[in-house]
């Protein structure tokens, strides 16, 4: 393993749709930290929405301005003291939030929700994040990455992966299923993926763009199998199509991955009588009449935040014996010094995530 430098490059954003370089010190870690070399640290929809373009986020829960990223996967290269499992050498993937250990949340492990405005830091957005070289991390956050798949896989799991996952898990999707994704960006895809990977017997797909509406046409899930069935245009004929698709029932689940309020609703009524619904898409509204479309059709709907420490362990294992690999949907990877380009991909919207690689 290579020697570690006193220097490295950090990307920030300052919210008016650019990037900034900038030099700083390599951390040292402390008690229960560890220091990751960064292999790979993929762009999410949030930071595009809710940093990029402009700084959304409010008091806690704003960016504070650090190195961004927090869909990060790394090999460890130094252990503070009062390390208890990590050690140099290992390849982790990062949960992406700190919390406070001690709260209802945190002690379940799911720090996305702990209730702590001083110890809930995430990483990227307030506290240093994976688009640098090295990243200090709490030893807890750090989840093992099995030798079977790659660290751009691990970047996709951080977050992208790990919701669609909780979700679909939390929906209880398998072989008996039909399932609906409306939004067919990087977490549509990751539900496609997870979806055949839990059973789900025939998948429909809805977006608006053209490029991603393109890839999941292209797209397999395994040699021969597409990812995802039919790919639809998200558009007035949708509903009807899929209607017809089903025998008139809709599907058994459907998940809206987009936020869009037009897409939230297609994927509320485009459900069948005893389904479930959810929405894992951030941001925006969604208006619906509640007794036709919830309560006399008897849907259940989900709405799911991320993902836990240990499901998010559970999705690396299921992955790694399923063969399935998320670095299948990437559109594309970038070395840190193009992060500006990367971020300007990722804008557009047109094509599978894109991901910063350091080797």
């Amino acid at each position: 393993m290579s020697a570690i430098p006193e220097k490295m490059t950090g990307v920030v954003l300052p919210g008016n749709s650019t990037v900034e370089m900038r030099e700083y010190d390599v951390p040292e870690p402390g008690y229960g930290q560890v220091l990751l070399k960064m292999k790979a640290s993929s762009i999410c929809g949030s930071d595009i929405r809710a940093i990029y373009r402009e700084h959304l986020g409010k008091g806690p829960e704003a960016y504070q301005g650090v190195i961004a990223g927090h869909e990060p996967s790394g090999q460890v290269v130094k252990v503070g003291p009062g390390c208890r499992e990590r050690k140099v050498g290992d390849r982790v993937v990062m949960y992406h939030i700190s919390g406070c250990g001690v709260c209802d949340d945190c002690m379940h492990g799911y720090q996305i929700s702990c209730s702590s405005e001083q110890y809930r830091r995430a990483y990227g957005w307030q506290r240093d994040g994976g688009h640098a070289e090295y990243l200090l991390a709490d030893e807890p956050d750090c989840i093992p990455l099995p030798d079977e798949l790659s660290y751009v896989d691990g970047a996709f799991m951080a977050c992208g992966f790990g919701t669609a996952w909780e979700c679909l898990d939390r929906m209880k999707v398998c072989g008996k299923d039909r399932l609906l994704i409306t939004g067919l960006g990087p977490v549509g895809l990751a539900a496609a993926q997870l979806g055949r990977a839990l059973g789900a017997y025939e998948i429909i797909g809805l977006d608006l763009a053209d490029g991603r509406l393109n890839l999941a046409k292209e797209l397999e899930y395994k040699s021969g199998v597409p990812l995802v069935d039919h790919v639809l245009k998200s558009d007035d004929s949708a509903l009807e199509i899929i209607k017809d698709l089903t025998g008139g029932k809709g599907a058994e689940v459907s998940i809206d991955c987009s936020g869009a309020a037009p897409a939230r609703l297609l994927a509320l009524q485009a459900t069948r009588q005893w389904g479930r619904c959810g929405f894992v898409g951030e941001g925006g509204k969604v208006e619906f009449d509640v007794s036709p479309y919830l309560i006399h059709e008897q849907i259940t709907l989900f709405g799911s935040w991320v993902t836990s420490r240990k499901h998010l362990s559970d999705l690396a294992q299921l992955l790694a014996v399923r063969g399935v690999h998320p670095e299948s949907t990437c559109g594309r990877k970038l070395p840190i010094s193009e992060a500006a380009k990367a971020y300007e991909l990722s804008d557009q919207g047109q094509e599978g995530k894109v991901c910063i690689v350091m080797d």
